[in-house]
């Protein structure tokens, strides 16, 4: 279970034009983790979509590569849908956007155990 300060960060940083993620419990759990960073500035969700393939699978999430700012995405999947998530970042380069999705990786792989 998530602090308060973590569901404080949560909600100070969500923003767009709504707050849905999917994933139920699991999804917002991961993402308030994300949203502790103190490099994580703001969290945007969205579209929600479907895969078009007969195969569902379970729930994952992952940060992808950064862009040449810094800013992130943050993929969740569960069963055929899947949702990215704009991370609006502190960081200056791409470079340090790698450093932060390795170390945002590590937090999610952490909250999923």
């Amino acid at each position: 279970m998530m602090s308060g300060n973590a569901k404080d960060a949560f909600h100070r940083k969500i923003g767009g034009a709504h707050t849905t993620i999917i994933g139920g419990r699991t999804g917002r759990h991961v993402t308030e983790c994300v949203a502790v960073h103190e490099e994580v500035k703001k969290i945007i969700p969205s579209v929600i979509s479907v895969k078009n393939n007969g195969r569902s699978g379970g729930f994952s999430a992952k940060v992808l590569r950064p862009d040449e700012r810094g800013n992130l995405r943050l993929l969740i999947v569960e069963g055929r849908s899947f949702q990215e998530i704009r991370l609006v970042t502190t960081v200056a380069n791409a470079d340090e956007g790698e450093r932060l999705v390795r170390e945002l990786n590590d937090l999610i792989d952490e909250a999923l155990k």
